[in-house]
């Protein structure tokens, strides 16, 4: 009976070893995976693939992605979350009273692309949207983005990233600082701006796209201001953007 009862003891033992050692590897398979998100597959110019890794203070942000020229002059979308892109924001908080939703502008959300996009500075609406070929639902974690440009461009380029999350506060943005700036409490931290510099002739493997700078507060102007020092969990909604380009 002695021998009967350790023969049975070490198969549970075994059998419950082996199920603690596999749960690990199914977590670690699922926090892999990305959403792959494809776009303007028929077009002619560059292969484009964006890698998003989101880091600890992501939380359902709103973003574009776009090509500018070397004297940052606009050249096409490459991707913009489809509240930006029609302008009508499906989720506010009623709490507060501040951040509606439904059919809005919201200035501080994206403002240096939607002043490079637009010359009036209007966000794109129902009437005038950004086409769907460069438009899609905001993922909601990590992202592989496969996109192409309309055409391939002369020299050098910049591909740009400007990200935002609603109600990101920290102790130097907060909603004392600006109390007469309805715009900029729905935003607080404001956009952040990432770039990368790509040129033709001379491709990299992959690159990374940096924080250059944040937009204006409250979306007055398109204006990039280099100043990142006030910034804390803003800074942590990307752990990485990785890009990769054929010609």
């Amino acid at each position: 009976m002695k021998t009967l009862a350790i023969i049975l003891i070490s198969i549970l033992t075994i059998s419950n070893f082996s199920t603690q050692s596999d749960t690990p590897c199914k977590k670690k398979k699922n926090a892999e995976e990305k959403e792959i998100i494809v776009k303007n597959s028929s077009a002619t110019g560059y292969e484009i693939e964006i890698e998003f890794t989101s880091g600890k203070g992501h939380n359902n942000p709103s973003f574009a992605i776009w090509i500018e020229d070397m004297n940052e002059q606009f050249v096409q979308e490459l991707f913009v979350t489809q509240s930006v892109a029609t302008g009508i924001f499906r989720f506010g908080d009623a709490s507060t009273g501040q951040w509606q939703a439904g059919q809005k502008m919201y200035k501080a959300t994206l403002p240096y692309f939607i002043h490079k996009h637009s010359q009036s500075a209007i966000i794109p609406n129902k009437n005038n949207p950004i086409t769907d070929a460069y438009t899609g639902a905001t993922p909601s974690n990590d992202f592989i983005l496969k996109t192409k440009s309309n055409a391939k461009i002369d020299g050098k380029f910049r591909i740009v990233m400007e990200i935002n999350q609603a109600w990101d506060s920290n102790n130097y943005w907060n909603n004392a600082k600006y109390p007469d700036e309805k715009e900029y409490k729905n935003s607080l931290q404001p956009s952040l701006v990432y770039a990368v510099t790509i040129d033709p002739k001379n491709l990299m493997d992959e690159y990374t796209l940096n924080p250059i700078g944040h937009g204006h507060y409250a979306g007055k102007n398109g204006n990039l201001f280099t100043d990142l020092s006030t910034f804390t969990t803003a800074l942590r909604i990307a752990q990485s953007i990785k890009l990769k380009i054929k010609i």
